[in-house]
């Protein structure tokens, strides 16, 4: 028969799997399509016509309850969806989607993809690195081989609604040394990535003891700025209590604040005298520990910036940020940063 008669075969059985569809008849509708379908060839049918052809045997298939053959036609129809009008794309999208609930979708990689698929006995009968699978409800088998390889084999249970993934890996057989030999260089890149991620775990600026340092420089900054600044907020409230006492001296007729700094220890003016040592202890004491924080938060940051030994693709002075704390009550160093 030659390519015209083919594509003129092809018309007829389109045609009348469209009368019979459109009656209602749809396992003669079906049957005429899945004919139409064996006699598409690519010299006489175009990537149109096959798709198109594919899809209404898929909605015959799933009219009829066919649900496997239903979802694998409208999904091979649907991988030319680029050459499908957009109102046919979405008939085959509305169908594939109910034809999915009843059986189970199986996504499979294989590697290499020149492997032969088996599929409960049935071969595969495209060759691709996916497979885009549909099963009944049940256990079934799947197996890869490929020639120099060793063959693969695995058994899932289907569930209607489910989406599954499985991976078949053919690893090359180990009977010749041309073979291994070939295999070698496939040995390189998981050496090369487990490496990698070695390195990638062991970048962290605490992994030695620069770090302990950087972590102890931390806490007794934090420590020595918080003490202080408590000693200082002591100072200035002894502060206001003293002027306080020594306001309500000076309003006393016979007495006034300048005859307490020479008073005996047990006079009146006891009271007033403590305070006063004790605020400026306080004071000295919250100054010197302010100061000593300060200087060794100082010296904990330019740690970050002199010591390149964990410095990775992030530069120091883009991960930390040191800047200068005052308040009324109080004055520190505030260090941000990623540790």
């Amino acid at each position: 028969m030659s390519q015209r008669s083919d594509g003129s075969t092809v018309k007829e059985l389109v045609r009348r799997g469209h009368r019979a569809r459109v009656a209602g008849r749809w396992g003669e509708a079906h049957d005429a399509y899945e004919a139409a379908l064996e006699a598409a060839e690519p010299a006489s049918t175009t990537e149109r016509e096959r798709a198109e052809i594919a899809g209404e045997l898929g909605l015959c298939a799933l009219a009829l309850r066919r649900y496997r053959d239903a979802a694998e036609h409208l999904a091979s129809s649907l991988e030319q969806r680029e050459a499908l009008p957009a109102a046919l794309q979405l008939r085959f999208e509305e169908g594939l989607r109910k034809a999915t609930t009843h059986v189970a979708t199986l996504l499979l990689a294989v590697d290499p993809p020149d492997a032969e698929v088996v599929v409960d006995g049935k071969a595969v009968g495209r060759t691709a690195r996916t497979h885009k699978l549909f099963f009944e409800s049940g256990q079934h088998m799947v197996r890869a081989r490929a020639p120099g390889r060793e063959e693969s084999l695995q058994v899932f249970t289907a569930v209607p609604g489910k989406e599954y993934e499985m991976l078949m890996q053919l690893p090359r057989s180990s009977g010749s040394s041309n073979e291994v030999a070939a295999a070698a260089p496939k040995e390189a890149p998981k050496a090369q990535g487990s490496t990698l991620a070695v390195r990638s775990q062991s970048a962290s600026p605490w992994a030695s003891w620069p770090g302990t340092l950087r972590i102890a420089g931390i806490a007794v900054t934090t420590a020595t700025v918080s003490v202080g600044s408590l000693f200082m907020i002591r100072a200035s409230r002894l502060d206001g209590d003293l002027s306080e006492r020594r306001d309500a001296l000076n309003r006393e007729p016979t007495t006034n604040s300048s005859m307490c700094w020479q008073a005996p220890q047990r006079s009146a003016c006891a009271e007033l005298l403590r305070l006063r040592d004790e605020r400026n202890l306080s004071g000295i004491a919250g100054t010197v520990l302010v100061i000593v924080g300060g200087v060794i938060g100082a010296a904990t940051a330019a740690s970050f910036f002199t010591d390149l030994s964990f410095l990775g693709r992030t530069p120091a002075q883009e991960r930390i940020h040191v800047s200068p704390v005052a308040t009324g009550k109080g004055m520190g160093v505030r260090i941000e940063g990623l540790w």
